[in-house]
């Protein structure tokens, strides 16, 4: 192996950039709702299980920005996917019936796309990847406090 190799093979920078420009291309193939990217059918995903979900809890569950989250709200307010409610001092955001219905059809596709990726680097390690990349980011959200 030559050293350009290794550098870039041990570089977690690199290999992690690599890796989600070929996991966002398969995503954006197989996501194909409405002219929404995938990461608005992940927010659907989160309010569906959170119905009443502060826009702040939003944002912690998905590590976005407040101002992200606004864009993203206000794209899927538009398209009728989610209501935004007033509560004292906090907005909480739920799922319209067409919010549900989108993300039942988010959930099929979801199958899908693991099946499709494990058919590719194996379940097993999809499932164990998935797992160390989650812990990762966690502990540099929490070292780094982003």
């Amino acid at each position: 192996m030559t050293e350009e190799e290794s550098v870039l093979m041990n570089c977690l920078f690199f290999t992690t950039n690599r890796f989600a420009r070929n996991i966002t291309k398969m995503a954006d193939q197989m996501f194909d709702f409405d002219d929404l990217a995938p990461s608005y059918l992940y927010m659907i995903f989160v309010i569906h299980f959170h119905p009443k979900l502060t826009q702040k809890d939003l944002c912690q569950r998905l590590s976005i920005a407040p101002s992200t989250s606004t864009r993203f709200i206000d794209k899927l307010e538009k398209k009728k996917l989610v209501t935004r409610h007033v509560i004292g001092k906090e907005t909480a955001i739920s799922l319209t019936d067409e919010g549900e219905r989108m993300y039942e059809q988010f959930r099929q596709a979801l199958k899908s796309f693991f099946d499709a990726y494990a058919a590719s680097i194996g379940r097993e390690f999809s499932l164990e990847l998935s797992k160390m990349l989650h812990e990762a980011s966690v502990k540099l959200e929490t070292d780094r406090d982003i």
